[in-house]
């Protein structure tokens, strides 16, 4: 069975079942063409950058020599997380016409994916992939021998990432210096390895780190849920750690452990993120439609809304470059600060939650205890590619008296509580979240409508 997933998230599949050296030169080869005559330039570059994952190398010779082989340049960055490669293209000012991400991101170390960057240093816009999409199958346009793509390199990109973090114009940096922050970090032996450890130094941080080498030997689920951060737990009560984080393999999301050794979930790194950079700055905050009812609540204590979107930080991201929202993100951890850049960026959430635990002077679960609170239930329905639109077809009926929202799937409302069913833009699956006010309240709602659906199914 093929497991090549291809959506506005990139491509993404199971290494030599679905991905594969082959079909990434293609795509690479397409992808510069593509950008060449979209994003003009005088010598025109892609940057491409990759995680720790295995096969992360032969993956990026394969893309090189695609790009190359239409006639433009390509700019190695090495092993860097999503967030330094998207900042390296914006920060080009037009000189690369785009980048190649090569990560599978939460996904286990046997996947790998591309996502894939336009000019502006963002994820390609909706309609853009879904035109490039419609290209790949067409011949490639190969250039003469005389005009090929170089290839050269470029070591500085996350130190120009951890500048960009220092440079975020409302965080008092000296009170972070001034706290000398006990922080265990677990980068799961993926990208983060390589910037995570270098900012929170810069910051003044006592660094204790675990899965700290990045050689794609993930030590655990590298998705940074509570459930798979054990260790992290662990380590900061051995350590007396003031707080964990955790990232996943390409550091664009983060996760929180408190200073009593407890994950307080992902959903807290957006709210307190949001909660922070609202008390320094005014503007409608913007996330997509599975993140918690908290940033509603949140946004009224400041006296702004939230816009939601649908699923990916594109959406996301645009949106708040739209209006010039400042802060937002997805609630699997993902923070956006468009001071540093418009991705989700688990290096610029970690500089505003210190700052924030810098200026409460409180440990941080107190200051998580003046969050609101509300109780997430999220599981998944494992399926094959070709039943997914079925499923999802049955799901619109299942709670005809329900409010409906169909941005994205179908999210169901039901006063304080909801459910969003929607398929998986990078693995073949349902997904399902549920929110109520108590965690009882959120399983009953997830397992209900997981139970619905299998039954249809």
């Amino acid at each position: 069975m093929s497991k090549l997933m291809m959506s506005v998230s990139g491509v993404r599949g199971v290494f030599g079942k679905g991905i594969d050296p082959e079909l990434v030169f293609k795509i690479a080869a397409h992808l510069a063409a593509f950008l060449k005559k979209k994003n003009k330039s005088e010598k025109p570059y892609i940057a491409i950058g990759r995680d720790s994952r295995t096969t992360g190398e032969a993956l990026f010779h394969a893309a090189a020599s695609g790009i190359m082989s239409v006639g433009v340049d390509v700019v190695y960055l090495g092993i860097a997380t999503t967030p330094t490669i998207l900042l390296n293209v914006e920060q080009s000012e037009g000189k690369a016409i785009g980048g190649i991400c090569i990560t599978a991101s939460h996904n286990p170390a046997e996947w790998n994916a591309l996502k894939l960057v336009d000019q502006n240093g963002m994820f390609l816009f909706p309609e853009f992939a879904k035109e490039f999409y419609t290209l790949i199958n067409d011949p490639i346009p190969y250039t003469s021998w005389d005009k090929m793509g170089k290839l050269s390199y470029y070591e500085q990109a996350s130190e120009d990432h951890i500048k960009k973090v220092l440079e975020i114009p409302y965080i008092d940096f000296g009170k972070i210096h001034s706290k000398q922050f006990r922080v265990v970090l677990d980068s799961v032996n993926g990208a983060g390895c390589i910037i995570s450890k270098k900012l929170l130094t810069k910051l003044g941080c006592d660094v204790i780190e675990i899965n700290g080498e990045p050689t794609g030997d993930f030590a655990h689920n590298p998705e940074p849920l509570n459930k798979n951060l054990k260790q992290l737990e662990e380590a900061v009560k051995a350590h007396k750690g003031d707080i964990g984080f955790a990232t996943d393999p390409d550091g664009d999301r983060l996760a929180i452990v408190s200073e009593k050794g407890a994950c307080i979930g992902e959903e807290f790194s957006l709210l307190l993120a949001e909660k922070y950079v609202l008390s320094k700055i005014k503007g409608d905050i913007v996330t997509n439609l599975s993140s918690s009812m908290a940033s509603d609540d949140i946004a009224k204590e400041f006296g702004v809304s939230v816009i939601r979107t649908a699923i990916g930080e594109i959406n996301v991201g645009k949106k708040m470059k739209e209006i010039k929202s400042p802060i937002g993100g997805e609630g699997n951890g993902g923070i956006i600060c468009p001071d540093v850049h418009y991705t989700r960026d688990a290096m610029a959430g970690m500089a505003l939650i210190l700052a924030y635990m810098a200026e409460e002077q409180k440990p941080l679960s107190e200051i998580v205890m003046n969050i609101p609170h509300y109780f997430i239930a999220k599981e998944k329905l494992d399926l094959i590619p070709e039943q997914l639109d079925e499923v999802m077809s049955i799901a619109m009926n299942i709670f005809p008296n329900a409010e409906k929202n169909t941005v994205d799937g179908i999210k169901y409302t039901f006063g304080t509580k909801w459910v969003h069913i929607r398929k998986s833009g990078t693995e073949p699956i349902i997904r399902v979240y549920a929110e109520g006010k108590t965690q009882e309240e959120a399983n009953q709602l997830c397992n209900e409508t997981i139970k619905k659906l299998m039954d249809l199914e």
